[in-house]
């Protein structure tokens, strides 16, 4: 779980984003990057037992920096605010779905899944759910999903509003095929993030998103007849 003072120094960042004020509690970041590694670490190694893809990940392979990239964003603020933990099957350099865990309060969600990828991955998940719908409709349908995620995101911007070309208004599976991007997420509530309740919670929201997590891989990891 992660200590309360993790949470106190993002909340100090968020009123004194500048560089200015983060050289002066370098060493309270310190103390909040090794707090935000053992973390990462301990669901990973949760994980590791329930999902053999990950063998191959450290702790490191799934945190990030907390300097941003803002040489094309409006807001210049040097540091995020948040924390993000990304479970990467067979490696963080695989373009897969991914599990993620997001820690910021009053934000906080844990989930996963494959956000916009582009065309060619698009369409081979995309014959992965004209192929199997069945296998998905079992996944989404599964009391636990349900329970946890209840259905899979549908954001705006993220669902064409036609069928994709080659693809039926009349196919039963036309609503996901529309899709652009395949995620699932579970909100975190704010009074979990420093309590021993954590990590569980996060296994077992985690754990409920696995088959779907398989699901898209499956279908990434075919070839162009369809095979694996």
């Amino acid at each position: 779980m992660l200590q309360p003072s993790t949470l106190e120094f993002f909340r100090e960042l968020r009123q004194n984003n500048h560089k200015d004020w983060f050289d002066l509690n370098r060493k309270r970041y310190d103390k909040v990057k090794a707090d935000y590694i053992q973390l990462a670490g301990d669901i990973l190694e949760e994980m590791k037992k329930e999902d053999e893809t990950l063998d191959i990940l450290s702790a490191k392979d799934c945190t990030f920096r907390i300097n941003k990239d803002i040489r094309f964003s409006k807001d210049k603020t040097p540091y995020k605010t948040n924390l993000g933990i990304a479970l990467h099957p067979y490696g963080k350099k695989m373009q897969m779905a991914a599990y993620y865990i997001h820690i910021e309060e009053g934000q906080s969600f844990v989930g996963g899944g494959l956000w916009m990828p582009e065309a060619p991955l698009l369409g081979k998940v995309r014959k992965e759910i004209n192929y199997f719908f069945h296998d998905l409709e079992g996944i989404l349908g599964d009391p636990n999903f349900k329970k946890m995620y209840g259905d899979m995101d549908v954001d705006p911007g993220q669902k064409l509003s036609r069928p994709p070309k080659g693809y039926e208004a009349e196919n039963p599976a036309i609503e996901f095929l529309k899709l652009k991007s395949f995620t699932a997420s579970r909100k975190i509530p704010d009074n979990l993030l420093t309590s021993d309740k954590f990590i569980p919670f996060v296994k077992e929201s985690l754990i409920a998103l696995k088959p779907l997590i398989s699901f898209i891989n499956r279908g990434l990891m075919s070839d162009e007849d369809g095979g694996i």
